[in-house]
């Protein structure tokens, strides 16, 4: 079997599955690009290879700050956190405290212990996270809108990096891979088989020559008993588990 690498070659192989070209499927073209759209949002939504973690950098515009809020790629469907913001251990000059204690404490990390540079270093952003704390996020997909609760006058300057922890869908025009992930190709073929028993319920009980009936509920009840097993499937072998994020 030849592995789908292309939505076209991977919507050919879905009919296939169901018959043609040795009968023929009654379903329209939109109506399986739609099944395939539908596929692969369940996709990207539940199964584990559909998103992926990735750092998101954000100049900081004029317009972000009037704003108070950043936009994001479509692509993005959840945020998990954004990098601290206005860390004095990150800052960048001369009274930087990681640059102090390299100054005047850690002459030669091979002639000197690192443990008091290891546990100053975390008290420091201990101090931080008591008395600064992290800064709220809030953000839906739909909207693409990551509002960051803070001052913006004074937080952040125009040009200054925020960098998101996020996840964003696979692409398959991108990862051509995913069109070659069995649970898909077998998960869009119910959907169009549930679509083709719908499309011919209405003919249901019409006799065709040689004595042939419709029987569109069989197909359409066998087809939504394949998604019903296929949807647990999901849920039990490819879904991580549930995680705190915003989105």
């Amino acid at each position: 079997m030849t592995v789908p690498t292309t939505r076209a070659e991977f919507k050919a192989y879905c009919l296939r599955r169901l018959g043609e070209p040795v009968i023929d499927v009654n379903v329209d073209d939109e109506q399986v690009e739609d099944r395939i759209d539908e596929a692969l949002k369940y996709y990207q939504d539940y199964h584990f290879d559909g998103t992926e973690r990735i750092l998101v950098k954000h100049v900081i515009t004029a317009s972000d700050k009037t704003n108070g809020y950043i936009t994001l790629s479509n692509s993005i469907i959840g945020v998990n956190s954004i990098l601290d913001v206005g860390q004095a251990a990150q800052s960048s000059n001369l009274f930087n405290i990681r640059y102090q204690i390299h100054l005047n404490d850690l002459f030669d990390l091979s002639a000197s212990s690192y443990v008091p540079y290891v546990t100053a270093m975390r008290h420091v952003e201990y101090l931080e996270e008591l008395f600064v704390g992290k800064k709220p996020i809030r953000y839906n997909r739909h909207v693409n809108r990551l509002h960051i609760d803070m001052d913006w006058t004074n937080d952040v300057t125009t040009g200054e990096y925020i960098i998101v922890d996020c996840y964003s869908i696979t692409d398959p025009s991108t990862y051509t891979d995913v069109w070659g992930d069995r649970w898909l190709a077998r998960y869009a073929t119910a959907l169009i088989k549930r679509q083709w028993g719908s499309n011919i319920t209405k003919f249901e009980g019409m006799q065709l020559p040689g004595g042939l009936t419709f029987n569109g509920n069989k197909i359409y009840d066998d087809a939504e008993s394949e998604i019903q097993k296929l949807e647990e499937e999901m849920i039990v072998s490819y879904s991580l588990p549930v995680q705190d994020m915003i989105g």
